[in-house]
């Protein structure tokens, strides 16, 4: 059994195409997936879950499905809280939260400080969040830190860069498996770093339908 699954939620689009349905249909229906594999997660003794909610790139979409799936995910963390800490499903954010809604980014705060000592699933949430952007914001850190003399550009080992990334919030920050709905082939800018060694999983299947 995997200790860390990472999923790119793909084709919520298309599945509310395919049905003649509003955007916002296949946001919320994409939400009953993510519960459900929570909950399989939480069943089959998966420690970590990490799932590509929002893109930076996804900042570029038309401002009104922006504010729905914000509007979702403030409504998702408040909604699952209970339930969450039933499960011991501890939750973390990661990716630039400076450009999420003042009420999201105190939500985030206080979901994450909540769940702290939940010892069970830990729910990554990436959002605002890239790969790129990642490591862009980890070689800042460590500059700082050089130019400080905190350390040495010697001292700098995969184990220091590992520090830096946004996934330091976890024990086992290396996904061992990566799957994508929708059957797009693609890592999409998302654990540059941490995918070195995971195995991809591309399935057919539409998120809502996975």
């Amino acid at each position: 059994m995997p200790k860390h699954v990472a999923v790119i939620m793909d084709g919520n689009w298309r599945w509310a195409r395919q049905r003649n349905l509003p955007t916002s249909f296949c946001h919320k229906d994409g939400l009953r997936a993510l519960t459900d594999l929570i909950d399989i997660s939480c069943q089959w003794g998966i420690r970590v879950l990490t799932v590509f909610a929002f893109s930076t790139e996804n900042w570029l979409r038309p401002k009104l499905e922006v504010d729905i799936l914000m509007n979702l995910f403030e409504w998702e963390l408040k909604e699952e809280l209970k339930k969450f800490m039933r499960q011991n499903v501890r939750i973390s954010v990661i990716g630039d939260s400076k450009k999420l809604p003042k009420s999201l980014q105190k939500l985030k705060t206080e979901v994450e400080d909540i769940t702290r000592n939940n010892s069970g699933l830990q729910l990554i949430f990436a959002l605002s969040y890239s790969g790129q952007y990642d490591i862009v914001e980890e070689c800042k850190s460590i500059a700082e830190k050089t130019k400080d003399g905190v350390i040495q550009p010697n001292d700098i080992t995969e184990a220091i860069i590992e520090q830096e990334l946004e996934t330091n919030c976890s024990k086992f920050p290396h996904p061992d498996l990566l799957i994508r709905t929708s059957g797009e082939q693609r890592i999409s800018n998302f654990l540059l770093w941490q995918l070195a060694y995971t195995e991809l999983a591309f399935v057919k299947s539409l998120w809502s339908d996975f």
